[in-house]
C-alpha cells in the first residue's frame, strides 16, 4: 500500500504548511481548525504562570500563503491557587505537569483545551491531590476564558472509588448543537465515565474566583458493578446521530446513506501471522448504521500491515475530499512506516462502507529521533480553510513538536479513447499504417503513447518520432472532444522474432505538470480511479490460412550414447534428439527447451557427424533453475524433420540420488498446440571401481650355488640364511568411484617337510593400509639391513615399480597347497580414484635348504587377495571389486653339468692341427721371398760412386 503515496491524491503532500512549537513543548499533541486557522496543543510546553512547570499551553495558528507564526492563547495565566481553611491557607490546585492542551476541540467562535492531569486537593487535614482534570472555554473570539471540571467534586476523598482519578478531559468533543462531552477514564476504580453539558450553561454559571464543579443540566454516567472496573470509558470520544431522535454519540456517513456510521480503532489489537506467530499490526472495525442504533459490522475490518504501528490510534472524519458523494476518513498510524516517523492512511467511502486499500498514504517526512515523531497521533479534517470547496487535514507529530496541514487539490475526471487500424497487418505490405485517436472533455497532456512489446527489439515504431513512444501536448476546453492522427509502421520481420504477439499501442494521459497553478495556488490532479492508460492491438498477418492461427504438431524424441553415470566421473554425455513438427502450420519462435539437473553441465554442440544440425543454444541460469534454449526456427515450418546433438558432463552426482534427469521439450510462442510432451532423459547413477592388484619379486630369479654365502652353524646375521628376496604388492583403484574397506591377504611358502624355505624378516607398507602377520618376523632375530618403505604421503603415491612375468612351466612349485605357509593380513582404508596401497615383504631363502637338496629350477610362490567390503556411497555398487595375484621367484640351480664338457681328445687335436696350419703358412711365404731382406741404398758400386760427391761436398 505505501507505494500510493508517491502520486499523493489527493491531498498535496509536496507543498504542506509546517507549523513548528518550542522544542520539547509536545507541539502537535492535538489540533483542530479554527475558523481560517488552527489551533495545536503543546501539553508539555512551559508558560507565564508563576511557579509552575510545563503547565502545557495551546497554540493559535493563522493560515496564508504566507504561512505566519504561532501565538500562544492565554487560557489561564495564574499560577497554582489556594484556599483560606481555619485561618490558613493552602494549595488547591497543582498546574505542573499538567498536559493542558492535551484535547484541544473547536466549536463556532468557542475553543476548548483540556489538562487531563490537573491535580485538585481532596482533604483538608493531608495535604493529598487527585488528577481530576480540568478544561477551559474560550469564547467570544479569546474574550473570555471559562473553567469546567466536573470531576473536582468537593466531597470525594481521594481514593479511586469516587472520581478522585477521573481525569477528565482526556477526551472531548462538540456536539453539533454546541454541547461539550467530556471523557474520564479514571472514575470509579477505572470503570471511566462520559460528562456533557451545553456550553451556554458552562458560561452562564462560571464565577472567576470560584471553584465551579457542576452546572445547571449537566449529565454524566454513574458507578456500575465491580465488573466494569477497568473499562475506561471515556478514553476516547467521538460524536454523531445514532437514535434517529436527531441527538448524537459518534462520528460520520461514510455510505452516503443519511445515517452516522461508526469506526472504532483497536491500536493494539494482535493479529496472528502466516506462520502462527502473533503481531500487535491494529485494526479498525467499520459499523454501517442500517437503522437507529441499529449497527451493522462492515467486513472485512481495517488491518494495519506495520507491526507496532498502532494503526487506528487516531480515526478523523474528513469530508468528501475527492467530491465524489461518499465522506472520507484518515485513519493514523503513528508508529508505523520506515524507522517508526508515522503513516496515515486516506480510505475513501462508496456505497457499501470504506474501501479496503488507502488512496493515500501520507508518511511522516522526519527522522526518528530520542522520541518517536508519532506523525499522525493527532488528526482533525472535514474543514475546507482555504475556500477552494475541498476539505483539509492536519496531522500532528508532537515527537518533533510540528504539526502539518494538508490542503486538497481539484479533482479532474476525464475519459478518453483509442483506435487502431487496421487490426492485422501483412509484413509484405509496405504501405501498412497503425492510426490512433483519442478523445478528452477537460484539459489534459497526451503525455506518450507507449508501444508495448516484449524484448529488447521494438517491432514497431512511431512514424514521427522514429521511436516506440512518442509524447504530446494538447490543450482541450472543458466539454470539448479532440482527436489526434499518428502513424505507425512496422520493421523488417528480419529485425524481430516476435510475430505471433500483438503489438499493444498504449495511450496514457495526465494533467500537464507546467501548466498554472490556480488562485489558491494547487495545481488539480487527475482522479486516481480514472483509467488514464487505454490499450489497443493489431496483429502481424501470418502464414496460417485464413484464420491466421497456426496450429503445429511437434514431437520429439531423445536418444544417449550412455545409461549410465558413475559417481567420481565427469561423465561426458552427447544427447541426440530428432525435432519435428507434423502440423499444419509453423511453430514460431521455437525452441528446444532442455533443463538441466544440478548434476550436469552444458559443453556443445555435437560436431562429430555432418549429418547432424548445427544449432545456436543459449545457457540461461535464472532462479536456481538452469536451462538450455536452443533455436529451430522462426517459424519452425510444417513438415521441418531435425536431428541434433547436445553434449553434456555429469560431474557432480551424489549418492543420494539414484538418478539424473534431462527434461527436453520443444516450445513455440504459438497460441494454441505450443509446446510438444515434455520428454524425459534418465541416467542411472552407479558405483564403480576398476581395481588392480600387481606383484612383483625382486629379483626375479635366484641362481645357487648363492654368491657370498658359506654355511654356518651359527645364524647371527640375516645374510647367514642366504639369498635376499623382496615381493612387492600394489593395490590401485582405476576409478572412477572410490573404495571403502577392503581386506588384502598375502600367503608365502615357510617351509616344506620340515626343511625351510623362506625365512621373512620384515614388511612396510605405504598409503592406506595396515598389515598384521600371523606369526613373528625375523624370529630368530638376526641383525637385518632395514630397507623399509617411507610411508605414502597425500593421495598421489609415486610410480609403481615395473613388473616382470614370472616363467610359465616351472616345477617344481612351492606354493601354499603344497608347503606351510605364513599369512600377512592387511586392512585397507580409503581409496580415491588413481591412489594406491603398497605392501612390501622383505625375505631370505633358505641356502642350505637348496644346496643340500638342489633342483635344476625351483619355483617360490606368493599369492595375494584382496576384497572390497564397502563402498563409502549410500547407493550400493552390483558387484564389490576381489581378485587375486600370484608372484613367484624361481630359484635355479647355476652349477655346469658333466655330460656336456668337451673330451681332452678333441682339444689336443684341435692344438696339433692349429700348428700344423700355421707351418703350413710359414713355408708358403718363404717360397716366395718374403723373408729376404733388400739394402736401402742399392748395390755396392753405387754406394762407391757416392763417395767421392760427398766428400767435396763436405
Amino acid at each position: 500500500l505505501l507505494p500510493l503515496s508517491n502520486f499523493a491524491f489527493n491531498l498535496d503532500v509536496e507543498n504542506p504548511s509546517v507549523y513548528s512549537g518550542p522544542e520539547g513543548s509536545y507541539f502537535g499533541y492535538a489540533v483542530d481548525f479554527y475558523f481560517a486557522s488552527v489551533v495545536i496543543g503543546a501539553p508539555k510546553a512551559n508558560t507565564r504562570q508563576v511557579n509552575v512547570i510545563e503547565g502545557g499551553s495551546v497554540f493559535y495558528c493563522p493560515w496564508s500563503l504566507s504561512q505566519s507564526d504561532c501565538h500562544t492563547i492565554e487560557f489561564d495565566t495564574a499560577g497554582d491557587r489556594t484556599v483560606l481553611l481555619n485561618d490558613t491557607e493552602h494549595q488547591a490546585d497543582f498546574k505542573s505537569h499538567q498536559w493542558f492542551g492535551a484535547t484541544v476541540r473547536s466549536h463556532g467562535d468557542t475553543i476548548l483545551a483540556c489538562a487531563p492531569l490537573y491535580s485538585w486537593r481532596t482533604e483538608q487535614d493531608v495535604p493529598r491531590s487527585d488528577a481530576t482534570g480540568t478544561c477551559y472555554l474560550s469564547v467570544q473570539n479569546f474574550t473570555r476564558f471559562v473553567e469546567y471540571a466536573p470531576c473536582r467534586s468537593g466531597n470525594q476523598i481521594s481514593d479511586p472509588l469516587g472520581q478522585g482519578y477521573c481525569q477528565g478531559g482526556f477526551s472531548a468533543d462538540f456536539t453539533m448543537d454546541g454541547k461539550v462531552v467530556l471523557g474520564g477514564p479514571g472514575s470509579y476504580f477505572w470503570q471511566g465515565q462520559v460528562i456533557s453539558a451545553q456550553k451556554e450553561d458552562i458560561i452562564k454559571a462560571y464565577y472567576p474566583g470560584y471553584f465551579m464543579q457542576a452546572v445547571e443540566g449537566q449529565i454524566q454516567t454513574k458507578q456500575l458493578d465491580a465488573k466494569h472496573d477497568d473499562s475506561y470509558r471515556g478514553y476516547s470520544i467521538a460524536v454523531g446521530e445514532f437514535s434517529g431522535d436527531q441527538e448524537e454519540v459518534a462520528t460520520t456517513d461514510i455510505n452516503s446513506d443519511g445515517m452516522t456510521d461508526l469506526l472504532v480503532g483497536a491500536p493494539m489489537l494482535m493479529v496472528r501471522s502466516s506462520d502462527g506467530r502473533l503481531e500487535e499490526m491494529g485494526r479498525v472495525y467499520v459499523y454501517l448504521q442500517r437503522g437507529p442504533l441499529d449497527l451493522e459490522p462492515r467486513l472485512p475490518h481495517l488491518t494495519g500491515t506495520q507491526v507496532f504501528g498502532r494503526f487506528g490510534s487516531t480515526i478523523a472524519p474528513l469530508g468528501d475530499l475527492n467530491l465524489d458523494g461518499f465522506n472520507d476518513v484518515a485513519i493514523s498510524s503513528p508508529f508505523g512506516g520506515e524507522d517508526r516517523q508515522g503513516l496515515v492512511y486516506i480510505y475513501n467511502g462508496y456505497s457499501d462502507g470504506l474501501r479496503e486499500k488507502p488512496s493515500q498514504v501520507i508518511t511522516g517526512q522526519w527522522a526518528a529521533g530520542r522520541i518517536p515523531a508519532s506523525f499522525g497521533f493527532a488528526l482533525r479534517g472535514a474543514k475546507d480553510l482555504d475556500m477552494n470547496g475541498y476539505p483539509d487535514l492536519i496531522v500532528g507529530a508532537f515527537g518533533v513538536n510540528k504539526a502539518v496541514l494538508y490542503r486538497s487539490r481539484p479533482i479532474v475526471n476525464t475519459t478518453a479513447s483509442l483506435t487502431v487500424y487496421p487490426t492485422m497487418i501483412n509484413p509484405e505490405e509496405k504501405n501498412c499504417v497503425v492510426t490512433s485517436g483519442n478523445d478528452f472533455q477537460v484539459e489534459v497532456r497526451l503525455d506518450s503513447l507507449k508501444h508495448k512489446q516484449k524484448g529488447a527489439v521494438k517491432r514497431a515504431l512511431f512514424l514521427d518520432s522514429q521511436l516506440p513512444s512518442l509524447q504530446r501536448s494538447v490543450r482541450v476546453r472543458h466539454g470539448e472532444r479532440v482527436c489526434n492522427h499518428t502513424k505507425i509502421y512496422l520493421k523488417d520481420e528480419k529485425d524481430f522474432r516476435d510475430k505471433l504477439s500483438p503489438i499493444f499501442v498504449a495511450l496514457n494521459f495526465s494533467l500537464d505538470p507546467k501548466a498554472a497553478a490556480d488562485s489558491h495556488s494547487l495545481r488539480p490532479i487527475l482522479n486516481y480511479q480514472t483509467a488514464s492508460v487505454i490499450e489497443q492491438k493489431a496483429q502481424i498477418l501470418l502464414d496460417c490460412g485464413e484464420d491466421n492461427i497456426c496450429v503445429p504438431d511437434l514431437k520429439l524424441s531423445v536418444h544417449g550414447d550412455r545409461k549410465e553415470v558413475y559417481l567420481g566421473d565427469d561423465n561426458s554425455l552427447t544427447l541426440t534428439f530428432n525435432a519435428r513438427n507434423e502440423g499444419e502450420g509453423g511453430a514460431y519462435e521455437s525452441e528446444l527447451y532442455v533443463v538441466l539437473p544440478p548434476e550436469a553441465d552444458y559443453s556443445g554442440i555435437a560436431r562429430n557427424n555432418e549429418s547432424l544440425t548445427q544449432l545456436t543454444c543459449t545457457y540461461v541460469n535464472e532462479n536456481q533453475t538452469r536451462y538450455l534454449s536452443c533455436d529451430l526456427g522462426n517459424p519452425m515450418k510444417a513438415g521441418t524433420n531435425l536431428w541434433a546433438g547436445l553434449r553434456f558432463k555429469v560431474p557432480r552426482l551424489k549418492d543420494t540420488h539414484k538418478t539424473v534427469q534431462f527434461e527436453l521439450q520443444i516450445r513455440s510462442k504459438n497460441e494454441n498446440n505450443s509446446h510438444s510432451e515434455a520428454v524425459s532423459y534418465k541416467l542411472e547413477v552407479v558405483v564403480q571401481a576398476d581395481v588392480i592388484l600387481q606383484g612383483v619379486s625382486r629379483p626375479d630369479k635366484v641362481f645357487f650355488p648363492a654368491a657370498n654365502w658359506k654355511a654356518t652353524r651359527s645364524y647371527a646375521v640375516e645374510q647367514d640364511v642366504g639369498p635376499a628376496v623382496e615381493h612387492i604388492y600394489e593395490l590401485l583403484n582405476n576409478g572412477p568411484s572410490r573404495l571403502g574397506d577392503t581386506v588384502l591377504e598375502l600367503r608365502c611358502p615357510l617351509s616344506l617337510q620340515g626343511h625351510a624355505l623362506l625365512y621373512p624378516l620384515e614388511f612396510s607398507t605405504k598409503g592406506p593400509i595396515n598389515c598384521t602377520a600371523d606369526r613373528n618376523m625375523n624370529h630368530r632375530n638376526l641383525k637385518v639391513r632395514s630397507l623399509l618403505v617411507t610411508p605414502m604421503v597425500g593421495p598421489h603415491p609415486p610410480p609403481a615399480p615395473s613388473l616382470s612375468t614370472p616363467p610359465r612351466t616351472l616345477a617344481p612349485t612351492a606354493s601354499c597347497s603344497n608347503v606351510e605357509c605364513w599369512t600377512l593380513q592387511c586392512n585397507v582404508g580409503l581409496l580415491e580414484k588413481g591412489t594406491t596401497a603398497i605392501l612390501n615383504v622383505r625375505s631370505r631363502i633358505w641356502a642350505e635348504t637348496f644346496t643340500e637338496r638342489p633342483y635344476k629350477q625351483y619355483v617360490l610362490e606368493c599369492l595375494a587377495r584382496y576384497s572390497v567390503k564397502s563402498m563409502p556411497y549410500e547407493i550400493l555398487p552390483r558387484t564389490l571389486p576381489s581378485g587375486h595375484k600370484k608372484v613367484v621367484t624361481p630359484v635355479v640351480w647355476n652349477k655346469p653339468d658333466i655330460e656336456n664338457s668337451v673330451p681332452l681328445w678333441i682339444i689336443i687335436l684341435a692344438i696339433l692341427a692349429g700348428l700344423l696350419l700355421l707351418a703350413l703358412l710359414i713355408y708358403v711365404l718363404y717360397r716366395f721371398g718374403f723373408f729376404k731382406r733388400s739394402l736401402p741404398y742399392g748395390t755396392a758400386m753405387e754406394k762407391a760412386q757416392l763417395k767421392p760427391q760427398a766428400a767435396s761436398e763436405a
